[in-house]
């Protein structure tokens, strides 16, 4: 098979083909590499590729292509690991949730005829749909369908590695309880829909108040809580008090009326002998007794 009839086939397999010679300066980019790029082949072949792609010039991919060069190695980058190694826009057409195409990339050694290696091969697979599922599943098994925000499952598995991890190196952790005030009223009086709402605006809120390390879920129902790690009592008590603050200034709508909610909290704090359940009951015992105590406002045991 000629040269020719080589490239031929190259530009109508459906993934990225690079060809690199010992220097790193590209032989072949082929159709699929040239149309995500939108660099043509006639611009880009004998250029170095990093004048063109500095973000390569990377250790995992410097060593890589050593490897390959110096003893034959084939190397692989996982999406999973890497993401992606060139910067292209996603297909669109089945709405990807990734600003970047997600790649799965292979390197190997190209041999001349009497078996000296004399460069580098690269396979670019565009793996974001299937990343794009796989992130999906994930999230339908971790995420509350409703909200948004994590669901009870993931929160107590969370909670139990929490309890694990702080209590073995001393760390403090903390436990918030949360229950929207007076919920069945604004479900009798908006119905369903104006409830949904409520619980989308004060999920939505919170998790948007909290900090990044922590973890906001829906335990059930108008029920909510917020795992701290790294937070002693008082600096849990700092977190209630903005969220109580914050749920209460909110303004949500429906049907052009306003529904003004608030929240009562309960607070626990780990201490040596707890288990998550222990920690969970001591902060819904908290959340029990803020209710009864007029609510709106947070006690901590």
């Amino acid at each position: 098979m000629t040269q020719s009839e080589l490239s031929q086939i190259f530009d109508t397999v459906n993934f990225g083909l690079v060809v690199f010679d010992r220097d790193m300066a590209i032989r072949h980019w082929n159709r699929w590499m040239a149309m995500h790029s939108g660099i043509p082949a006639a611009r880009i072949v004998g250029q170095p590729v990093l004048d063109f792609f500095p973000q390569l010039n990377t250790a995992s991919f410097n060593k890589n292509c050593k490897s390959v060069l110096t003893f034959g190695n084939f190397a692989f980058f996982s999406q999973k690991l890497h993401r992606f190694l060139f910067p292209f826009k996603p297909d669109s057409s089945f709405g990807s949730r990734f600003d970047m195409m997600q790649q799965s990339c292979s390197m190997g050694p190209l041999r001349s005829k009497d078996n000296c290696i004399s460069g580098i091969f690269l396979i670019v697979q565009d793996v974001t749909e299937l990343a794009s599922y796989e992130q999906k599943l994930v999230e339908m098994n971790t995420k509350d369908a409703l909200t948004g925000v994590y669901n009870r499952r993931f929160l107590e598995s969370r909670l139990k590695d929490e309890c694990t991890r702080q209590q073995r190196y001393l760390r403090p952790l903390s436990l918030i309880m949360i229950d929207i005030d007076f919920f069945k009223k604004v479900n009798d009086t908006y119905g369903h829909q104006g409830g949904d709402l409520i619980l989308q605006s004060v999920a939505g809120k919170a998790a948007s108040v909290i900090r990044k390390t922590d973890f906001f879920a829906r335990y059930g129902g108008e029920e909510f809580c917020c795992l701290l790690p790294e937070t002693g009592a008082e600096a849990a008590e700092t977190v209630a008090e903005n969220l109580r603050v914050h749920i209460q200034e909110m303004e949500n709508r429906f049907d052009d009326k306003p529904i003004k909610v608030t929240i009562s909290l309960g607070i626990s704090t780990l201490v040596a002998d707890d288990s998550p359940d222990t920690l969970l009951k001591r902060a819904d015992d908290a959340l029990y007794q803020a209710k009864h105590a007029g609510r709106n406002r947070f006690v901590r045991i």
